[in-house]
């Protein structure tokens, strides 16, 4: 599976919800990705690619697109 896989495969699973509705999403767009959601995301992603993610890239983290930049810092490439 490729990073780009896992990284949707974390939100589609996480908020349950297709893949076609991942470009633009961002925090709060849908009921799933509140607050309790958000943090379900962050350990998905963290299990996904073993990583630990700081604070402050875990509020950083608004958007999908976001997502990605955030993932260049721990050396992960989507």
């Amino acid at each position: 599976m490729s990073n780009l896989e896992k990284y949707d495969k974390a939100f589609t699973d996480t908020f349950e919800i297709t893949s076609d509705k991942l470009a633009g999403l961002k925090y709060q767009d849908i009921p799933a990705w509140d607050s309790v959601g958000h943090m379900s995301l962050v350990a998905a992603l963290e299990d996904a690619f073993g990583i630990m993610m700081d604070t402050d890239d875990i509020i950083d983290l608004s958007s999908y697109e976001k997502g990605k930049e955030i993932l260049k810092k721990y050396n992960v490439e989507v």
